[in-house]
């Protein structure tokens, strides 16, 4: 019998201890399609997923180094 699997949420501050970017980064990243987009639980608290947010870590792993800026990439 497979076993149901949870979503865990995870709040801004908890976002933010795990993802070193500024929350307007975190936004535009969203908007672009880039990142997890957030839940609204209300009209003043949000959350993310977890697993969605992990994924998305994984993901920047396996696509190597950004390139930087002015190195003609």
């Amino acid at each position: 019998m497979e076993k149901e699997s949870r979503k865990v949420l995870i709040s801004k501050k908890q976002l933010l201890a795990m993802i070193p970017l500024c929350e307007r980064t975190i936004y535009n990243l969203e908007k672009q399609g880039k990142f997890p987009r957030r839940i609204a639980l209300s009209s003043r608290k949000v959350v993310w997923d977890l697993g969605e947010v992990e994924e998305w870590i994984d993901a920047c792993k396996g696509a190597g180094p950004a390139p930087r800026p002015g190195m003609g990439a």
